[in-house]
């Protein structure tokens, strides 16, 4: 058990490499060797690396008693793979059907295929959805950060304080913020700064629409 601790972000990152190659490999299989029942075992491999990743995180907690920043870690990875990592296997996978039918001379892809293509080329489409995924991120993120912050805090008025007095962000010790220790406020911070990111970015499609180009 000391070597898991010891060595949990190499696991960690070890299982996650393995869960994407899978995926690769399964539609290489599927679509240019045409392999359809094969395929089926790299896609129960990508699931059973995601049990392994889940259950490292248990491990961990159940041997230190406290939450870690790769509990965390791993969580978020968990949720993107069960929600955004669903829509975006299914964009990879349309896309290597396109590359290898072209390649085999061969069309992979159905009628609603090219009709969910088309529609993903269309501005304000892209617009709309990236709308909806940033206000989806935007109650996760809310969510989320205020489990974290009632953790390090005693009531929502002492929240409100930390709120009104941002002097805390700028100090870089999870001592002078509302986050309960260094794991918890490293993984606030940086969620923080990706999640101001993506939401401009994802905004950027309704407030600069004529000047994205959309794949």
């Amino acid at each position: 058990m000391d070597l898991l601790i010891q060595y949990k972000w190499g696991i960690f990152i070890t299982l996650e490499v393995l869960s994407i190659v899978s995926l690769i490999v399964f539609c290489g299989v599927r679509y240019f060797l045409d392999k359809r029942k094969l395929s089926n075992l790299f896609i129960f491999l990508f699931l059973f690396f995601l049990f392994l990743e889940a259950l490292l995180a248990l491990l961990i907690f159940q041997w230190t008693g406290e939450v870690s920043t790769i509990q965390i870690v791993i969580t978020i990875f968990l949720l993107y793979a069960c929600t955004f990592g669903i829509a975006d296997f299914k964009k990879l996978d349309r896309w290597m059907r396109e590359k290898i039918g072209k390649i085999r001379g061969i069309r992979l892809l159905t009628d609603d295929d090219y009709r969910i293509m088309t529609r993903n080329r269309d501005p304000k489409y892209v617009a709309k959805k990236n709308r909806i995924s940033s206000i989806i991120h935007l109650i996760v993120f809310v969510v989320a950060q205020y489990i974290f912050w009632s953790m390090g805090t005693t009531d929502i008025h002492e929240m409100i304080g930390y709120l009104k007095d941002l002097s805390w962000f700028e100090t870089g010790h999870y001592e002078d913020s509302p986050y309960p220790n260094e794991a918890i406020y490293a993984v606030g911070m940086i969620w923080t700064v990706i999640f101001v990111v993506d939401f401009i970015w994802s905004w950027s499609y309704t407030i600069l629409p004529a000047k994205r180009k959309d794949d």
